[in-house]
């Protein structure tokens, strides 16, 4: 039994959401996607968490499922409790901001951190809190308030929060949460980052590496996902991940088409390679004020392993550079993603032949064929053959991953 996890998702509550969208509405995208576990997202504010509590029921160990699931009634997915928190702090020389996802095995382990983080600061103004608390002892109320709850630190190399972060994070998993570093056995990868870049860096072999879609409406819901052959609940998704056993791999975007892949400033329309940065000495040659540090040049930076050299490590799993269907549809259609016409041919594309994930990575092109979009057909040839056309994200601006000329 393998399935899909995405782990990384907002509720209505964050204040980074672009839509509004309900837990039956969450169900329901990650049915057409092909996702077997979602998370809840922002368990931690209070008015989401009392959503949870209404419209959830306990499913298999540790997981949920909807009480009343309208929409769809046959759908399977599963929920596990997760909270993104963000903490800025200062250590060392440096204020530190890092993103980090939690997740609970049951309500009362998540009641009792919440309550925990109450006292600290303010959990209320968005479903993704910020707080003034070290990385470490977030870690440890985790711990206090469950044995069997889990961090993975998010999206590591984004450059203003996360744990690897050019402008404010650490130079080691190790030295953000010192004494209780043990207790990390996964990150994640980030839209800007992909396994084979985060092997450059031996110091991360240790740690299984997921991917997440970091969804802000239900529709971005598995741009990026991880893939299990377990049993589909919250100690088999942990064990897997601690120990490899039922982890699969994972399902990334292009890094080219993440925010923040290259240096650069958007203002300026200045984009950048790291060597290209290296000769401005990091320095915008527009403005003259620094450039935004990206991925890849922080990678560059803590890497003690080069390209050519590259082998997967021990605990790497597979890993699919796929498309969301949405995006290939518009380049097709030639409209907008968002528009009518890509909704519609969607729609028809999931009724006819299944998932989203499926039809990317699974369904034989000649079926694809038959439900009447050869041009589509063509498309996942080539991206199933990695023949894609990139240009590189920078500085909080999207990158383009085109199929056609």
């Amino acid at each position: 039994m393998f399935f899909y996890a995405d782990l990384h998702i907002h509720s209505k509550y964050s204040r980074a959401t672009s839509k509004n969208c309900n837990l039956e509405e969450l169900a329901l995208w990650a049915g057409k996607k092909g996702v077997k576990i979602l998370s809840t997202g922002d368990f931690t504010h209070p008015a989401w968490f009392n959503e949870i509590k209404d419209k959830l029921i306990p499913a298999e160990s540790g997981v949920f499922k909807l009480k009343d699931n309208k929409l769809n009634p046959d759908n399977p997915v599963r929920f596990v409790l997760s909270v993104e928190i963000s903490t800025i702090y200062k250590k060392g020389d440096k204020t530190r901001k890092v993103h980090h996802l939690i997740y609970m095995p049951d309500l009362k382990s998540a009641e009792k951190f919440r309550q925990k983080l109450s006292l600290i600061g303010n959990i209320v103004s968005d479903g993704r809190p910020i707080l003034g608390l070290d990385s470490r002892n977030l870690l440890e109320i985790a711990l206090e308030s469950s044995a069997d709850s889990f961090i993975i630190p998010a999206h590591i190399w984004t450059p203003w929060f996360s744990v690897l972060g050019s402008k404010s994070g650490f130079d080691s998993i190790e030295e953000c949460y010192e004494d209780l570093a043990e207790h990390i056995f996964a990150v994640e990868t980030g839209l800007s980052a992909d396994p084979e870049m985060i092997w450059r860096v031996s110091g991360l072999d240790k740690y299984r590496l997921v991917s997440n879609s970091d969804a802000h409406s239900a529709s971005k819901i598995a741009r990026e996902a991880t893939i299990f052959n377990a049993e589909p609940d919250y100690f088999s998704l942990k064990n897997a991940l601690k120990t490899g056993k039922g982890y699969v791999g994972s399902v990334e975007f292009y890094p080219q088409e993440g925010k923040y892949y290259l240096d650069g400033h958007r203002k300026c329309d200045v984009c950048l390679t790291p060597a290209e940065s290296d000769k401005c000495e990091g320095i915008c040659p527009v403005c003259h004020k620094p450039l935004t540090q990206g991925v890849m040049n922080r990678i560059n930076q803590l890497a003690d392993r080069e390209e050519k050299d590259l082998k997967p490590p021990s605990t790497a799993g597979e890993v699919y550079r796929l498309i969301p269907l949405m995006e290939i549809l518009s380049e097709i259609l030639n409209v907008g993603v968002a528009s009518k016409k890509v909704e519609t041919a969607y729609e028809n594309l999931i009724q006819k032949l299944g998932a989203e994930l499926e039809i990317l990575r699974t369904i034989p092109v000649n079926e694809i064929e038959k439900a009447g979009m050869p041009r589509l057909a063509e498309a996942i040839t080539r991206l199933r053959e990695g023949r894609v056309i990139k240009k590189a994200g920078f500085d909080g601006e999207f990158g383009t991953i085109k199929l056609f000329d």
